[in-house]
């Protein structure tokens, strides 16, 4: 009897074209496009992937709504609103380039930089045509948010901070409760990514409105 390539304990029952190996079912269940890259073509990923992002949508939101009161919102703290700018800033971007992108692929996205971020480790890529991002705006969001730095009001040499990990967690909960509040439950629409991308374009309006003024 083959055993499992990663439990070396139950019956290995599937063979993994990623690992280039035999997995029972749970280790196939546990790792399937989060510890490794599964090639878009493998039966199990197909099979299974509409149920895994049916359960990443439907999850409770780790925040609540009363964590959006003006009192409690951590966007009322600069340094954390820059931080969200950030988050949101590549899903206005795959909000413009494709009317396909919904508050669905949002809220995936914004999950898989999460997972990613609490794991702080990278998957396991397959060569050749399939070592690409799993999920291309997760990838972005997370390039973000490592790019992200916080200038203090006072200039000062080393004001530029970096955020630590439960912020930048914490932040993309915001976003996450923030979709989902917007979507109303239709998140193949795009209500959230409708508002997102109006309230840019007042930030871009504010910005080109500004006069520069001259001291003489």
């Amino acid at each position: 009897m083959t055993k499992c390539a990663r439990c070396k304990k139950r019956k290995a029952k599937r063979s993994c074209p990623a690992l280039g190996d035999s997995l029972c079912s749970l280790c196939c269940g546990l790792i399937r496009d989060k510890e490794i890259h599964c090639p878009s073509n493998c039966n199990f990923l197909v099979q299974h992937k509409p149920y895994q992002e049916k359960k990443i949508i439907e999850k409770k939101p780790a925040l609540s709504r009363k964590e959006l009161s003006a009192e409690e919102d951590l966007l009322q703290d600069e340094r954390m609103a820059w931080l969200v700018f950030h988050i949101e800033a590549p899903l206005k971007e795959y909000g413009e380039k494709k009317e396909s992108f919904s508050d669905r692929k949002a809220i995936l996205a914004l999950e898989y930089a999460k997972e990613r971020t609490e794991k702080e480790r990278g998957l396991v890529f397959l060569p050749g045509k399939e070592n690409r991002p799993k999920n291309e705006a997760g990838e972005a969001i997370l390039q973000s948010i490592e790019n992200c730095r916080y200038e203090r009001k006072i200039i000062l040499p080393g004001t530029l901070e970096n955020y630590k990990k439960k912020e930048k967690i914490k932040c993309l909960e915001r976003v996450i409760l923030s979709v989902k509040l917007r979507a109303k439950g239709n998140f193949d629409g795009r209500n959230y990514i409708q508002n997102l991308l109006e309230r840019f374009a007042k930030i871009k309006t504010l910005f080109s409105e500004k006069k520069i003024i001259t001291l003489s």
